[in-house]
C-alpha cells in the first residue's frame, strides 16, 4: 500500500538530506542538528540557523520560502508557534538576502487569519514583507489517505502549496506531546497542516482522513505522506514546550532551546530525546526511520551542532492515554 500512496503523490527527497548524508572525517555521522539555548527565543531561532547557512541559501535559490507555523487552535497561545521564533527565523532569512517569503497556516479551527492576528503574526507583513496565507482558500491537490476501519485508499485534498516543487518550506514546530501520536514535531506539522478543512463544495476533507480513524491509520498515513510532504527544514521551538495532554490542552515546560536542521527526520529524533521520550515508541517517526529514505533516525549517526542534549533534556509528562497510543506496535486487531 505504500507504493500505493507514493505514486499517487510523487515523490519529493528532503532538499538537503542527500548533502548532509554524508560521512564526517570520523567516518560516523550522517546528519547534522543545531541546537542552541538562552534566554532569547528569538536570538536561539537565528543561532539555530547559522551553522546551516551556506546550505539553507543554496538550498532556496529563487524558491518562494513557505513558514509554517504549528497553529492548531487560534485561541490557545501555548499550543501554536511564537511570533519570537518566527522572528528569529525571518530575521535569519534577512541575513542570508532571502525576501519571498509567507507564512501559511490551516489551523484545525476556524480561519488562519484569526491565528495570525491572535499570535501577533500581522506585524510581520509591514516589517520583513511577507505574505499571510490562509491554506484552506488555496489550490489543493488530492492524495490518498488510509483509513483503519477499512483500510482502503481515501482521497484527500492537501494545500498546493506546501506540495508544488518551486516552495521551500520550513516547519517552525514546537515541542509538544500529543493525545493520537505520542509527539507532534516538525514532520506531523507540515502533513497534519498541509490537510484542507472539509467545505460544502468540496467534501474530500483532508484533515479527518489524514488522522485515519485511530492508532494504526494515523502513524500510516503520516509515514505515506512524509514521501511527499515534509519540511525542507525544521525549526523546533522548545523554548516552551507543552506536556500531558498535547497538541492543545497541555501544560507549559520551560526548556528555553531551539532545534535547527535539513534533515527534518535527524531534527525529530532529537527532539524526541530533548522531551525524554522513547523514540520507538513514536509509530511513524518509527516507520520512516526504518525505511532509510526520509533522513536518520539513529541518533548515533546525528552531529549534534552546539550544547549536549542531555544537558537540556526533560522528561515531560506523556499524555494519559499512553497506552492507546503505543499499541500501533501490536497486530492490527482482526473482527
Amino acid at each position: 500500500m505504500v507504493g500505493g500512496v507514493a505514486a499517487t503523490a510523487a515523490w519529493r527527497l528532503p532538499s538537503a538530506w542527500a548533502a548532509d548524508a554524508v560521512p564526517t572525517a570520523a567516518g560516523s555521522f550522517t546528519s547534522r542538528v543545531s541546537l542552541a539555548a538562552g534566554d532569547d527565543r528569538a536570538n536561539i531561532a537565528f543561532k539555530s540557523l547559522e551553522p546551516f547557512k551556506k546550505e539553507i541559501a543554496a538550498a532556496i535559490g529563487n524558491k518562494r520560502v513557505v513558514i509554517k507555523p504549528n497553529n492548531v487552535i487560534t485561541t490557545v497561545p501555548l499550543s501554536g508557534s511564537h511570533a519570537d521564533n518566527l522572528e528569529g527565523i525571518l530575521e535569519f532569512l534577512k541575513s542570508i538576502n532571502k525576501k519571498n517569503v509567507v507564512i501559511a497556516e490551516s489551523p484545525a479551527n476556524g480561519p488562519a487569519m484569526e491565528g495570525f492576528t491572535n499570535f501577533g503574526y500581522t506585524k510581520f507583513v509591514d516589517k520583513y514583507g511577507v505574505k499571510l496565507v490562509d491554506l484552506d482558500k488555496d489550490d489543493f491537490e488530492v492524495v490518498q489517505c488510509v483509513d483503519q476501519k477499512d483500510f482502503q485508499p481515501h482521497p484527500c485534498r492537501m494545500a498546493k502549496t506546501m506540495m508544488g516543487p518551486d516552495n521551500f518550506i520550513i516547519s517552525a514546530a514546537v515541542l509538544k506531546t500529543h493525545d493520537l501520536v505520542g509527539i507532534t514535531l516538525s514532520l506531523k506539522n507540515v502533513v497534519v497542516g498541509a490537510a484542507l478543512k472539509e467545505a460544502a463544495n468540496k467534501p474530500m476533507s483532508g484533515k479527518r482522513l489524514t488522522h485515519g480513524g485511530g492508532t494504526y491509520g494515523i502513524n500510516y498515513n503520516l509515514f505515506a505522506l512524509s514521501a511527499k510532504l515534509h519540511p525542507d527544514l525544521a525549526v523546533i521551538d522548545g523554548y516552551q514546550g507543552m506536556e500531558g495532554t498535547g497538541p492543545v490542552h497541555g501544560t507549559a515546560v520551560d526548556q528555553k532551546v531551539c532545534i535547527a536542521s535539513m534533515d527534518w527526520l535527524a531534527a525529530d529524533r532529537v527532539g524526541a530525546e530533548l522531551m525524554g521520550v522513547d523514540f520507538g515508541k513514536i509509530g511513524y517517526l518509527t516507520y520512516c526511520a526504518q525505511a532509510g529514505d526520509r533522513g536518520q533516525g539513529d541518533l548515533s549517526k546525528i552531529e549534534i551542532l552546539g550544547p549536549s542534549i542531555k544537558d537540556h533534556a526533560k522528561a515531560y509528562q506523556m499524555p494519559r492515554n499512553w497506552d492507546q497510543i503505543t499499541s500501533w506496535q501490536k497486530p492490527v486487531p482482526t473482527a
